[in-house]
């Protein structure tokens, strides 16, 4: 046997309730992705709902019981199902995001994880049947209503329940991240101009979420380029009296060298897209563009 000491590296074990809901899911993953010194290579393991993990199923996993977390299960640090934490506006998830907080103060600015955390909140405490039109099936397309899903169709697969979920949230958290960059971009970079119509918006931006986001702050038209590619894309929102088609036209003239689509709804032109690479990007600049859109549509 070699004379080196041999160290052993830790393990940590996170324990959770069969059938993991959201806010389970939410807790483990909040620890595995954001704790990753300590989590990210964890083991789960799954108990019934309110119990703690047998101490011969933990020496079986060979490790220290010191190194194992409960969430969302038996009544410690991160439950809250004890009586004088039922009725407040916490849960298992928001348990956590506060502890990770304490040793990444960091995570406190992040706005797309503190969305994602109240979320996970207002759901375990039923908040959607509060929701505007809460009846319709519009809402069974959320993740929390996924994760049900997923339970009736494999309902006695935990480990398949918890990735599908976690793997949701790492798309959410993905999405609201850019959800919240573009906004900031708008506020930032936005040019606002009007027409009779009302407030449109030009910006120079890669989030092409910023379109849609604008579009829902009430702009009835916003025209994006794309500094790096060179790409333009002209929406019109779908409940106002702009038909891009009088623009394409005048585009046309002036720009011999871009590709251009217009939609057959008439609120979309668009100079290239992730979803057709071959498209030219059009010389035309921001400010070009903006003045063509004044001088089509600026007219009362």
């Amino acid at each position: 046997m070699s004379g080196k000491l041999q160290v052993m590296q830790k393990r940590r074990l996170i324990v959770t309730h069969h059938a993991p809901d959201l806010d389970a899911i939410g807790s483990v993953w909040l620890l595995k992705k954001f704790d990753t010194q300590d989590f990210g290579d964890a083991k789960v393991a799954f108990v019934n709902p309110g119990s703690l993990i047998e101490e011969y199923e933990i020496e079986q996993l060979g490790i220290d019981e010191r190194d194992v977390r409960h969430v969302d299960t038996g009544l410690g640090e991160f439950d809250h199902h004890q009586k004088e934490r039922a009725s407040t506006d916490i849960c298992a998830s928001s348990l956590v995001h506060d502890h990770l907080i304490q040793i990444h103060p960091e995570l406190e600015e992040d706005q797309a994880l503190d969305i994602i955390v109240k979320f996970i909140t207002e759901i375990d405490h039923f908040g959607e049947i509060y929701w505007p039109e809460a009846e319709s099936y519009r809402y069974s397309f959320m993740i929390h209503e996924l994760i049900r899903g997923n339970e009736f169709s494999d309902p006695h697969d935990d480990e398949s329940q918890l990735h599908f979920g976690m793997k949701c949230l790492d798309y959410v958290y993905a999405t609201i991240t850019q959800q919240v960059k573009a906004n900031e971009i708008i506020n930032e970079k936005g040019k606002p101009f009007d027409l009779p119509q009302g407030k449109c918006l030009a910006l120079e931006t890669r989030n092409d979420d910023t379109i849609k986001s604008a579009q829902k702050q009430g702009f009835v038209l916003v025209v994006k380029k794309n500094p790096k590619l060179g790409n333009i894309r002209i929406k019109a929102r779908p409940d106002v009296n702009i038909d891009l088609s009088a623009l394409s036209e005048k585009i046309s003239a002036r720009d011999t060298v871009g590709d251009w689509f217009l939609h057959s709804s008439g609120k979309m032109l668009l100079n290239g897209s992730i979803k057709n690479k071959d498209q030219k990007a059009s010389p035309l600049t921001l400010d070009e563009i903006t003045a063509l859109i004044i001088d089509t549509y600026g007219k009362k």
